[in-house]
């Protein structure tokens, strides 16, 4: 699998890619997740033009299978989404992504890699923990993760369990 930024082009794959991705949410019980739209094009532009659109796919001229977004947060290196396409499910795909933005991330100088996710879904907070990520306490959540959570919270995320997690570079 190969990883290299976004091109202009490939972003309405990626939305694509993050309703397949969605798909399995339904059969958790939450369809409103399922049905979520996926980042507008000027919100994927935004995260490719900072160059921090980063997509999977299987080589030079294959299309994107999964993709990661990503920005600085108070040192960190904030993970905003990482969805894999069903059809690239259980090879290591989200792992090679995340892989990926902790390099990247240590070449900025960053810390850590941070995130937030659903605590009961089992390719969510379980899969980031093998992967070395540990829920951070309340007490422990910089101003930009609060940020970040208030915002989740408003969008309706929080009617399911979520987490704010770090994986320390």
């Amino acid at each position: 699998m190969r990883i290299r930024p976004a091109t202009p082009a490939e972003l309405p794959a990626l939305q694509d890619v993050e309703r397949a991705a969605g798909a399995p949410f339904r059969d958790l019980g939450m369809p409103e997740i399922a049905d979520d739209e996926p980042p507008a094009l000027d919100v994927l532009e935004h995260y490719r033009r900072a160059g921090r659109c980063w997509v999977a796919a299987s080589g030079p001229q294959d299309g994107p299978v999964a993709y990661l977004l990503a920005e600085p947060v108070d040192g960190a290196l904030h993970i905003e989404q990482v969805s894999v396409h069903p059809r690239a499910a259980r090879r290591g795909v989200g792992r090679a992504l995340l892989a990926h933005a902790a390099d990247r991330a240590r070449e900025e100088g960053l810390t850590s890699l941070t995130l937030t996710t659903f605590t009961d879904v089992p390719w969510n907070a379980p899969y980031y923990e093998r992967l070395g990520f540990r829920p951070l306490p309340e007490e422990d959540l910089t101003p930009g993760l609060r940020a970040i959570r208030a915002t989740e919270a408003a969008h309706g995320l929080d009617r399911w369990p979520r987490v704010c997690m770090r994986a320390p570079l």
